[in-house]
């Protein structure tokens, strides 16, 4: 009765919650205590993405230098791009800056400017909002993640610009880039694009901005929003514990283990990814993600979670890859956001243990960098600080969402 009671209110708070979200928006509802650990290696993380932002209000792969984190590895893309800058703007914004509040303010305008200029300037039927390719982020979560990242920066952000001339820009490319997802869907329902290491976070970010769009009024296919539920309930659904090839248990794929060969889903004709003993986690982030948004879902879908979140008590599947790569943090990112929705014993452990092991990670320039695959500093600092701000943010729920009785 005690949890039943503690459910309703959580409910109602979070219904309230999507109101506000949805007319004040996110930068009000993160004061960070300044003497805390999360605030003052927050603002640590913050403080170095703005010392890097490009004239132009972009961000690039690394700062503009390599990591010294790898000191053998080079510099694998110049210039500032979409991709990383919408996931840093996100940082910005969940730090509680927005472009009209906040220390930073200037800097998310700018940022969402250097955006919102590629967003115009793109083609209306393909799903790219750059014409810049093969940069190291894109080579990782796929090549129209720039797309993905900026449709979910542009959905939080949408009616929160501060003036109705930049909200209508805002909402017009909003509804650019959401018509883009919808036209670009794969057949199985992911947009597990061939072309990256762990495109499953793309389809995970492409899904979830498509959500948020539409808890903010943007018409969303509804066909759309079905298909990938179909293709996240099969991928939880395995009975064989395989994924379109993909053991979650071990990694292992057609065309061998670890870093070796590619697989083909069944249900499209779309090679994805080279086998590794990450997609495992990353898979299940984005199934954890997608299964758990709205109350309605976690009722439904409460063996699946459970089952999920069970599999992450595992520390060795956690770690994904074997060592802390980027792919990693944004696994992380998508996982805490999606506990925080579900609660419980599982979500204060979680939480817990990957804020410890996140603030452990910080460079001492207050940057994160991977160690495998994306160690970008710009993009993993930026999922470092939105996973450390996860139990901070409101919980994004439909605004018809019933009280549980």
């Amino acid at each position: 009765m005690g949890s039943n009671r503690i459910r309703v209110f959580a409910t109602s708070v979070a219904a309230l919650t999507i109101g506000i979200y949805a007319n004040r928006g996110l930068s009000e509802n993160n004061n960070l205590p300044k003497n805390d650990p999360v605030g003052i290696s927050v603002s640590k993380g913050v403080k170095w993405l703005i010392s890097v932002q490009g004239k132009d209000g972009g961000w690039g792969q690394d700062g503009g230098e390599t990591s010294y984190v790898r000191t053998g590895e080079r510099l694998e893309s110049n210039g500032n791009d979409v991709a990383n800058t919408a996931v840093a703007a996100a940082a910005l914004v969940h730090a509680g800056n927005s472009p009209t509040t906040g220390e930073y303010h200037e800097s998310v305008k700018r940022a969402v400017n250097f955006v919102l200029l590629h967003v115009e300037a793109s083609q209306n039927n393909d799903l790219a909002v750059t014409d810049l390719t093969g940069t190291q982020i894109q080579r990782k979560l796929g090549p129209f993640i720039d797309t993905f990242l900026t449709s979910k920066l542009l959905a939080e952000l949408d009616g929160n610009m501060g003036d109705p001339q930049t909200n209508a820009r805002v909402r017009q490319s909003l509804q650019k880039c959401v018509a883009k997802i919808e036209k670009n869907q794969l057949k199985d329902g992911s947009w597990n694009v061939a072309g990256g290491w762990a495109p499953i976070l793309g389809t995970s970010m492409a899904s979830r901005s498509l959500f948020i769009a539409q808890q903010k009024g943007v018409q969303v296919s509804k066909m759309a929003m079905s298909k990938v539920d179909d293709y996240t309930q099969r991928s939880a659904q395995s009975q064989s514990g395989v994924v379109d090839g993909i053991s979650l248990a071990t990694g292992s794929g057609i065309g061998g283990g670890v870093g070796g060969g590619t697989y083909t889903s069944t249900a499209m004709s779309v090679s994805v990814s080279a086998a590794s003993a990450g997609v495992p986690l990353y898979q299940r982030a984005q199934e954890l993600e997608q299964l758990s948004r709205t109350e309605k879902d976690r009722d439904k879908n409460a063996a699946k979670i459970k089952e999920i979140t069970s599999q992450l008590a595992d520390t060795r599947f956690v770690t994904g890859f074997g060592s802390i790569g980027g792919e990693e943090f944004f696994s992380w990112l998508n996982i805490s956001d999606s506990m925080h929705r579900t609660g419980g014993p599982e979500w204060v452990k979680w939480n817990t243990d990957t804020k410890a092991k996140i603030l452990k990670l910080q460079n001492e320039d207050g940057t994160w960098a991977g160690h495998h695959c994306i160690t970008g500093r710009v993009a993993v600092t930026s999922a470092a600080i939105l996973t450390l701000l996860a139990d901070r943010d409101p919980m994004i729920v439909p605004t018809t969402t019933t009280k549980r009785k």
